[in-house]
């Protein structure tokens, strides 16, 4: 049984298998979009992810667009989104932040503390 699916956005193959590893064993399933458009796509297709994880710097689209795009969709805007990115400069994190983003969790990160973000957003979700 999973706690639902998390749209997982990450186009470095080692940190998604990581994550992708990390969200299953937490029970959560996991749709694994590499790049900005495919993110847009899973984006587009679905009615259905209980929080999104977002890399910042992808290939094609960035990360900011994509939380944009979460917060206009209609079935989508109101879920947590989680930035995970190596951009740690406060103007970063302000602008993520500005844009809807929830959270923000720099690499390298520990494990642990994403997960634990992650429950939190979850559990604070309107329903």
């Amino acid at each position: 049984m999973t706690a639902g699916q998390i749209l997982l956005v990450e186009d470095d193959p080692l940190v998604g298998e990581l994550l992708d590893y990390l969200l299953k064993r937490e029970g959560f399933g996991v749709l694994w979009a590499r790049d900005g458009r495919a993110a847009q796509r899973a984006i587009a297709e679905s009615d259905g992810f209980i929080a999104a994880i977002l890399d910042v710097m992808l290939p094609y689209v960035d990360g900011y667009s994509l939380v944009e795009q979460l917060r206009e969709h209609t079935a989508l805007s109101d879920i947590p989104v989680l930035m995970l990115t190596a951009r740690a400069q406060e103007q970063d994190v302000v602008r993520a932040l500005e844009l809807g983003a929830d959270d923000y969790l720099v690499k390298p990160f520990q494990p642990g503390e994403l997960t634990a973000r992650l429950r939190r957003l979850i559990r604070r979700r309107p329903r």
